[in-house]
């Protein structure tokens, strides 16, 4: 603090900002806001410099940072490689996941509120429970993205040790093929990830429309997609689709059908908006995936659980007879991938990133046992070699 700059003891700062003193003394403590200095009378004096920090500080709280990622945020700076950048992407992805997915929750109350006030089918409990567990199914997916740091470290893994150079975007837009005059759908499609990593592929002639159940999901896809005239982005429901019938010569699901509450009007609605002939690419996973993961959790301790369950509602395993339900032909590939990993740390973080319960199970002395437990694997083996299986269908409408 220099010569003659404004100092400010913590209670004039507590009344010209609002913030309690406990509070000021918290954020000391845990080292996310010291004053500048501290006076043998006045005690802790705050400079204009430390309160535009504590205003920085608050502002990050308001948008949903936890207090040790605003301090790995202000010591990265407001760069696009520094923390601010990066947290407030994360959080904006972030909240637009959570607004999708919790509109499947609220359709899924309104549904309950249906039954009961159906007098023909009065308190039907059967018909009730299975709401309750679609809606558990979604508060389970959502728990995955429930901070930006959690998101963070699933994304580090794949792609920092993922082996296939050509990314499964890329990869999965070439089998779409380069037919032109096409009318294309997506449904679920996030913020438009699949186009913005193909943008200079798209074919001119192509006339894609996007949905997504998410208002804020549309909204990031739109943004991401701007400038490209043939692309349309709309909020819509996959299980009510709001075309005619026989739109569309191509409609796609990305990795997105698992977590739909009513799969099978999902694929219904898909069928009917496409034009004979016409093929739904769908993809998702088998439960090969990631499962070396589960097993090195289970060799530690069985009870440990780290993936998600939910992907197979709609998986590699049973997504053809689903599907075949639906549609003509069932037509299967696979994304030939796999992790590499070399480093305990990330899969660590991976592993306590999840929903189930690893996050809670490995904690203070169980978790450096199970740090340990790796560490020892890593050198026993080098490095981890973990399944990535991954793939789509391809689905034809039947040809009336």
């Amino acid at each position: 603090m220099e010569q003659g700059e404004a100092r400010y003891t913590t209670g004039q700062v507590s009344r010209r900002t609002g913030i309690t003193v406990r509070t000021l003394r918290f954020y000391d403590a845990i080292g996310l806001l010291a004053p500048s200095a501290v006076d043998p009378a006045k005690g802790r004096l705050y400079s204009e410099a430390d309160v535009a920090a504590l205003s920085h500080i608050q502002t990050l709280k308001y948008v949903g940072l936890s207090l040790e990622e605003i301090k790995r945020t202000l010591r990265g700076g407001a760069s696009p490689d520094g923390g601010l950048f990066q947290s407030l992407q994360l959080q904006k992805e972030l909240l637009a996941k959570r607004s999708a997915h919790l509109a499947f929750a609220v359709k899924a109350l309104r549904e309950a509120v249906a039954l009961l006030e159906d007098s023909r089918r009065g308190s039907d409990w059967d018909a009730l429970a299975g709401v309750i567990e679609q809606v558990e199914l979604e508060r389970d997916w959502l728990e995955q993205y429930q901070t930006p740091g959690r998101l963070r470290k699933r994304i580090t893994l794949y792609d920092k040790y993922s082996v296939n150079p050509i990314g499964w975007h890329r990869w999965f837009f070439e089998r779409l093929g380069g037919a032109s005059d096409l009318r294309v759908l997506e449904v679920g499609c996030g913020d438009g990830a699949l186009w913005t990593r193909n943008r200079e592929r798209i074919p001119a002639s192509w006339r894609i429309t996007l949905t997504d159940a998410s208002v804020g999901m549309i909204e990031e896809a739109k943004a991401a997609l701007r400038g490209i005239p043939q692309i349309k982005c709309l909020v819509a429901d996959a299980q009510s689709l709001p075309f005619h019938d026989e739109q569309f010569d191509v409609v796609i699901a990305n990795h997105m059908l698992y977590h739909v509450p009513d799969i099978p009007a999902a694929l219904s609605e898909a069928a009917r908006v496409m034009k004979p002939g016409a093929s739904l690419f769908a993809s998702t996973m088998s439960k090969r995936h990631l499962a070396e993961i589960e097993r090195f959790a289970a060799d530690f301790d069985p009870g440990l659980r780290v993936l998600d369950p939910v992907m197979e509602r709609f998986s590699l395993d049973n997504g053809a007879e689903l599907l075949s339900r639906y549609f003509a032909s069932v037509e299967t590939e696979r994304y030939d991938d796999r992790l590499e990993v070399d480093d305990p740390g990330p899969l660590l973080e991976y592993m306590t990133s999840t929903p189930m319960n690893a996050k809670d199970v490995l904690t203070g002395r169980t978790l450096e046992r199970f740090r340990a437990y790796l560490d020892r694997l890593f050198q026993e083996r080098g490095r981890l070699t973990i399944t990535k299986d991954l793939g789509f269908f391809r689905a034809t409408k039947f040809i009336t």
